[in-house]
């Protein structure tokens, strides 16, 4: 699939704004009294947003390769 540069900076603000949401989600989750009853919870919220980096990333590398062209 070929995207131009304006949709992939969107979908990165997208991706951005729900990473930080989801970093909120683990930093309250985190802070409860009982952390342990909600580590599921926390595992995967964190490797939503590793996946999510990852994402990033990639899309960040296809916009400097377009604008390069």
């Amino acid at each position: 699939m070929k995207f131009d540069v304006a949709e992939l900076v969107e979908a990165k603000r997208q991706i951005d704004s729900t990473l930080h949401k989801l970093r909120q989600t683990v930093k309250t989750f985190e802070a409860k009294e009982n952390a342990d009853r909600y580590k599921s919870q926390i595992t995967l919220a964190k490797r939503r947003i590793q996946a999510f980096e990852i994402s990033v990333a990639l899309i960040e590398r296809e916009i400097n390769t377009l604008s390069k062209s």
